[in-house]
């Protein structure tokens, strides 16, 4: 007797996580159980091997039930019930991918099933009525119609059958009963086996995704490994077993990843809350201190990336120096040096700004510092090109949100304009190096810092904000527009449903907190160190994440040899 093959510890499936694919701003960072996928896949590659369960020698062979199926199907084909099939070649030894138990037979996959497609027939069809008694299946597994009496009784095949798209290789089992299947379902109904273990063998297969005729001669080109009726039966329940087993440590490992995130979430917000420096390092030591415990997912270093930011604009990432100059001064020179460019011609007068009422500041600040709107610090708020212009194959680059989604700019793949309309664009418009871009159409609210001298121009999807470089650290802007104090006005400040605008009025209105331009200095320090760190705890995630991925994918390999 053959012992089943063991499964090797479950910490193996449960640690190898991957993060799926999102796109866009504001990732959720959900990862997809992808040990726990590749251990159902191990689960049918050893059931259809016969590794298992073991082999009972009281068992009746497959070759008797293969004579039996044969038998059956000729019967059907005497009574006009089925067509014959084309003669099938005999299976070499060199098309079996790998050795059976003794008891077991492989077989070509259209000797072993009834391939139903009756919908297309003219007799069904005439019959479909739209309250029939036996109803139709689609691929949703859903009724969709009904046949007659007399319809049914040609088909008389109602039951648990497998169910084949027209546009997916996705397999599908049907447990309740029907009598045929809709335009462009294949049903597939195994003779004189156990429909389950048919099911599950044929969700082994790997199939094309080139259309229905073409993914169903793959899957009849597969071999199928039929073993004993009664070892189908023991596979069947073995197979259930087990994949309730992995439902059971997927829902585990989904309510594991949701309270370790609302851990981080609970203890990163102390930080934001706490009082006093003194409090706060304090709490920072706690964190610090369990930071190989803490941040283990992509979402918890992220959701830290963020909280560095927050503490960033409250004050609280660096000590504050009573020598700087405050803020305050700093907005007196700035104003006095708009009303200078102003007179001058220089710039255009802008529109008066409402006073920030308390209810609008959503947290005390150092005595140094100074709650200020965007416009209040800013030369120019506008954006690019209102008309869409000529594209030319060589000339000015011209940016819109696609070339800065990434958070930077990328010229890689950017259209081009002639010179001329590009002079003309940038009287009203002009980029350049030390200005903050900002998205403003589609992926809103992403910070773009010009770190360039080449000459472009931009879309309407882009804003542009100058500023006094001598009086606000570009860095420190960029840092504050990114942080959830910004992220939140650029939210509820975008209109309109579908492709949605940020407006220009509403990015004047922002509230923003602003430091002494020195601590402004200290602070860009600290958060490109934090940063880093964040960084470099991603790099070791990514590649522990690797190695487990790996582990899986060589266990299975290993396993099924």
């Amino acid at each position: 007797m053959d012992h089943p093959q063991a499964l090797p510890s479950l910490d193996v499936w449960t640690s190898a996580l991957l993060s799926k694919s999102t796109a866009g701003r504001g990732s959720n960072g959900k990862l997809e159980a992808y040990g726990i996928k590749k251990l159902r896949e191990l689960i049918l590659e050893l059931a259809v091997r016969g590794k298992l369960v073991p082999q009972d020698p009281k068992d009746e062979p497959a070759s008797a039930l293969l004579k039996r199926i044969q038998a059956e199907k000729a019967r059907l084909i005497a009574e006009g019930k089925i067509k014959k099939d084309k003669p099938l070649p005999q299976i070499s030894e060199e098309e079996k991918p790998y050795a059976l138990p003794l008891c077991w037979e492989w077989v070509r996959l259209p000797e072993i099933y009834l391939s139903i497609s009756p919908s297309g027939s003219k007799l069904l069809s005439s019959a479909i009525k739209d309250a029939g008694t036996f109803p139709v299946v689609d691929q949703g597994q859903r009724y969709i119609a009904g046949y007659t009496d007399d319809a049914a009784l040609l088909i008389n095949l109602p039951g648990p059958v497998i169910v084949f798209g027209d546009h997916t290789t996705e397999r599908k089992y049907i447990d309740f009963d029907f009598v045929a299947g809709a335009d462009g379902v294949k049903i597939l109904r195994p003779i004189l086996q156990d429909e389950h273990f048919f099911f599950r063998q044929l969700q082994g297969y790997r199939l094309e995704e080139r259309g229905y005729a073409r993914h169903f001669k793959v899957l009849n080109d597969n071999l199928y490994a039929l073993p004993p009726i009664e070892e189908q039966h023991r596979i069947v329940a073995k197979v259930d077993e087990l994949m309730a087993l992995g439902d059971q440590l997927e829902q585990q490992q989904t309510d594991s990843l949701a309270a370790h995130q609302t851990l981080v979430e609970t203890l990163l917000g102390t930080l934001t809350r706490v009082g006093s420096q003194q409090e706060f390092s304090a709490a920072w030591t706690r964190i610090a201190s369990h930071f190989d415990t803490l941040f283990t997912t992509e979402a918890s270093i992220d959701q830290l990336k963020q909280t560095i930011l927050q503490l960033a604009v409250m004050g609280k990432l660096v000590p504050q120096d009573p020598n700087d100059e405050p803020a305050s001064v700093l907005l007196g020179k700035i104003a006095k040096e708009k009303t200078r460019l102003f007179s001058a011609g220089e710039i255009r007068k802008q529109k008066s700004l409402f006073e920030i009422g308390e209810g609008e500041k959503p947290h005390p600040l150092p005595r140094s510092w100074e709650w200020a709107r965007f416009g209040d610090i800013s030369y120019q708020i506008t954006d690019g090109a209102h008309h869409t212009p000529t594209y030319v194959n060589e000339g000015i680059p011209f940016l819109s949100v696609k070339d800065m989604s990434a958070g930077r700019l990328d010229f890689s793949d950017t259209r081009f304009i002639s010179r001329e309309q590009h002079e003309e664009l940038i009287k009203r418009c002009f980029p350049q190096r030390g200005d903050l871009l900002l998205t403003k159409v589609g992926t809103t609210g992403i910070p773009i810092l010009v770190d360039t001298d080449e000459e472009f121009s931009i879309f309407v999807s882009v804003a542009l904000i100058k500023f006094p470089l001598n009086h606000i650290h570009g860095r420190y802007l960029s840092l504050l527009v990114s942080s959830p104090l910004v992220k939140r006005q650029s939210e509820e400040g975008t209109e309109g449903i579908g492709n949605k605008n940020l407006v220009l009025r509403k990015i004047a209105a922002f509230v923003l907190a602003i430091p002494p331009l020195a601590e402004q200095h200290r602070i860009v320090a600290k958060v490109d160190e934090l940063m880093a760190l964040c960084d470099a705890l991603k790099v070791r995630l990514a590649d522990a994440q690797t190695t487990q991925l790996h582990l899986a994918d060589a266990i299975v390999e290993r396993a099924v040899c």
